[in-house]
């Protein structure tokens, strides 16, 4: 009999394994989650590691399940609809797909049938539990169904619905994208610490520490980004001297160009989907 409770992921990579290991972290039964992989190594791995019962067939024991989450690649998203649009017809389970760019509409036409859909947008420190998710939900999903999406999402990180399902490409620049953006610049700041004269090991952990407290710092405080700047930019200090650099090469300018670049790279890669066969 098909429980809330039971979940049911499809594809068992890195992005499933961290939300299946968050929601046992955060007490979910491993006994109610279930993971079907084409790979015996990674199949094993699931259940040795985790304990959730783990299938080589998308079809074994799919009814048993009241949310789907899927998790294979996009390219691969149309076959896998194709496979299971049989086995959902008489039911409508709640479908979480991280998959990117595979839109809400792509989904529904795949399946045959206008199922509850929540797409969401999780960025790769989702792996170490400390993601930063955008989550849109189609029209079908109730207050129930969104509630059940965000438990699994907020397993991994912090969690943010958008009300256009376009605004889903927006996350994809910012903080789907973004990890890059700030290792880019802590891979600077290392090697210019180095010319600067400090040692390997020294560099890099005083750059990912600076890091961390830096988002340590604003995740915490009330005040804004530019007021913590602020505060850590005397007049006539160090500081104002790096900054005004950064000023002097437009760096907002050149983040905005790059994050609309991402955008629209997201809303190409969706259209192409779209438009497979």
């Amino acid at each position: 009999m098909t429980t809330a409770a039971n979940i049911r992921f499809i594809g068992g990579g890195n992005m499933a394994t961290s939300l299946i290991a968050g929601l046992i972290a955060d007490g979910y039964p491993a006994s109610a989650i279930q993971v079907s992989d084409p790979s015996p190594e990674r199949r094993h791995a699931l259940q040795a590691r985790l304990g959730v019962r783990a299938l080589a067939s998308n079809a074994e024991g799919l009814t048993d399940a009241a949310t789907l989450v899927l998790c294979v690649k996009p390219q691969l998203a149309a076959s896998v609809c194709a496979e299971l649009a049989p086995l959902l017809a008489d039911q409508r389970p709640l479908l979480v797909s991280v998959m990117a760019g595979v839109g809400e509409q792509m989904l529904q036409r795949w399946l045959g049938a206008p199922l509850p859909i929540v797409r969401a947008m999780p960025n790769t420190p989702a792996m170490v539990q400390t993601g930063a998710i955008g989550l849109h939900a189609s029209p079908e999903v109730d207050a129930e169904g969104r509630n059940r999406a965000e438990t699994i999402l907020r397993a991994v990180g912090l969690v943010r619905w958008v009300t256009d399902e376009a605004q889903i490409d927006a996350v994809t620049a910012i903080s789907g994208s973004g990890p890059a953006y700030f290792f880019l610049f802590m891979e600077a700041l290392e090697q210019a610490a180095l010319e600067l004269g400090l040692d390997g090991e020294t560099a890099r952990l005083l750059t990912i520490q600076t890091a961390l407290g830096a988002a340590k710092m604003a995740m915490e405080s009330d005040d804004p980004p530019a007021r913590l700047r602020e505060q850590v930019t005397s007049p006539g200090g160090t500081t104002e001297r790096a900054l005004a650099v950064f000023a002097e090469a437009d760096l907002r300018a050149l983040v905005a160009r790059a994050t609309r670049a991402a955008r629209d790279r997201a809303v190409e890669l969706s259209q192409t989907l779209a438009e497979a066969p």
